[in-house]
């Protein structure tokens, strides 16, 4: 069991809480025999029936119940202390009691951004303060001007040392000095604090003394990613914590603490996740949709959920990454640097054949792809079946993808590429491979498709000209009541699918195989087409 194992054990246990109402109770107290008073106060705590029922003042006796508690009755907060952390000065600080946040005023929005050294979370931070109208707290600047400004304190003077090698400073320094900045802005609608926590322990902390968070934002990025920004930034701004040695300690902590740091928020669902190894704009366009669902969802909707299809909700736009990455994967599967967020199921979709199905609505697809399934064994995937189905779901995914709908936004792109990771992971055991139909939309879908999964094996294009497909659906809604498509809407569907659909062929034309199929004919006819081309590949 490592450190910050241990430390959450005993906060979720209680056992800091015991351990203060103990202490106090000896103060109070004055025992000839402390032993024999502690085993008379333990069994005392198993009738009550646990450390949980058990307060700052348990065993101070009804006359001296006028005391405050030791520290406040905060339950982690002292045991929790960083061992360095024993200045007494600030000791008596610390137990000074406060509130934070002016109890008759409405609380403001709390945003933590956490992610690795050099993962973008100053400009990041900084770039949603902006956009939100809210407040940016550097907790790696407020250590470092405390430095600068107290640089003859003992105290202060071993902290730089501390931060210079690489490691966390103390825990109780660190909250305290966020405490008191916080205590400056009174006013604020919202606050968004940079660089903390760090752990477990310090995410206790934090709730203990402070608050809950609203939102927590983390960056994931490439180890390999990272140091090059750090050395980068060491050479532009001279940072003292920059350095070599420094940068290979933080990284280690990082990815030491991150992994279960990231698992405690996401059971709370606080935590949304975002790929920081692209253009920094890519990213905060990624967390700014985030952040308006998350803690603005009443905004008016752009459209009504009932006129939403999801198939026609896909972004051909910009790629994103969400955040579920996590979603019910164990330690040993959840990388922190964002590099195989899927543990060892890459290398097995790798083996399997992929095949994407490029078409226009009518072209025969949904047809074709039924008929290709039933002989070669396939797993037909379809992107709009998977986003309908997440949308019936109850998991906080579908809650995000229904605020964006609802607010007549394209779902994301990176939210359709973890649905077809998920499906395609769940069916590895028993297919012969993946036809997925109606994908990539764009090209930095494919690209991103190859980056996280693999290249296809084949990409299939249906053509068909806009009369015949024209004409096909307006048959299918002569003969289906739950169609109401007519000349004006399907224009418009086949307007948005050559749009999308030049660039991408495209680029596939010069990356892999891609087979151009004449879908004019009857279906037995494409169907002989098909099969020529799959067999191809096997």
């Amino acid at each position: 069991m490592n450190t910050n194992e241990a430390k959450e054990y005993l906060a979720r246990r209680e056992i800091p809480q015991l351990f203060e109402s103990l202490l106090n109770g000896l103060m109070c107290s004055k025992p000839e025999d402390p032993i024999e008073y502690l085993e008379s106060c333990l069994q005392k705590v198993k009738e009550l029936g646990g450390c949980d029922k058990v307060k700052w003042d348990t065993f101070v006796s009804q006359e001296k119940k006028t005391l405050p508690p030791l520290n406040g009755g905060q339950s982690r907060r002292s045991f929790l202390r960083n061992e360095s952390d024993t200045d007494l000065s600030e000791t008596a600080e610390l137990i000074e009691e406060y509130e934070v946040f002016d109890p008759t005023r409405p609380r403001p929005k709390i945003i933590l951004v956490i992610g690795g050294p050099g993962s973008g979370k100053g400009t990041q931070s900084l770039k949603i303060a902006e956009r939100y109208g809210f407040q940016y707290i550097s907790v790696g600047e407020l250590l470092r001007k405390k430095i600068h400004s107290t640089s003859s304190n003992r105290k202060w003077s071993l902290i730089a040392k501390i931060i210079t090698t690489g490691e966390l400073a103390p825990q109780e320094t660190t909250i305290t000095e966020i405490k008191q900045k916080l205590m400056q802005m009174p006013d604020e609608v919202g606050i968004v604090i940079d660089g903390f926590p760090r752990d477990v322990a310090q995410a206790l902390s934090f709730e203990d003394q402070i608050c809950t968070p609203d939102l927590v934002v983390f960056l994931a990025c490439a180890n390999q990613r990272l140091k090059e920004r750090l050395l980068k930034r060491a050479e532009q701004q001279g940072r003292p914590d920059d350095n070599l040695k420094a940068t290979q300690r933080r990284l280690m902590n990082f990815k030491q603490n991150a992994a279960p740091l990231v698992k405690y928020f996401q059971e709370k669902g606080l935590i949304m996740t975002f790929d920081a190894d692209r253009d920094e704009d890519e990213v905060f366009y990624d967390i700014s949709m985030a952040v308006d669902s998350k803690l603005f969802p009443n905004k008016e909707a752009a459209a009504g959920s009932s006129d939403l299809d999801p198939s026609m909700m896909l972004d051909t736009g910009e790629i994103i990454d969400t955040g579920s990455d996590y979603e019910d994967q164990g330690d040993e599967q959840l990388n922190v640097f964002g590099e195989d967020t899927m543990g060892g199921f890459t290398e097995d979709l790798k083996k399997c054949k992929i095949i994407f199905m490029i078409g226009g609505p009518g072209s025969g697809k949904g047809t074709q792809c039924g008929k290709l399934v039933e002989k070669y064994g396939f797993t037909h995937l379809s992107t709009g079946e998977l986003l309908r189905n997440e949308l019936s779901s109850e998991s906080e995914r579908s809650k995000l993808i229904r605020g964006i709908m609802e607010r007549g936004e394209r779902v994301p792109s990176g939210v359709i590429l973890e649905l077809l990771k998920e499906a395609m992971v769940a069916s590895l055991s028993n297919t012969k491979g993946f036809l997925i139909d109606g994908y990539p939309r764009e090209v930095k879908q494919g690209e991103e498709f190859g980056r996280r999964i693999g290249d296809p094996h084949l990409v299939i294009c249906m053509d068909c000209s806009a009369d015949t497909m024209t004409n096909r659906l307006l048959q299918r809604s002569r003969s289906s009541p739950q169609t109401d498509d007519n000349t004006t809407t399907i224009a418009k569907r086949l307007e948005t699918y050559y749009r999308a659909s030049i660039p991408v062929v495209a680029y596939y034309e010069t990356k892999t195989q891609l087979h151009k199929i004449n879908a004019e004919g009857t279906p037995e006819e494409v169907f002989l087409q098909l099969c020529t081309a799959i067999d191809s590949i096997f």
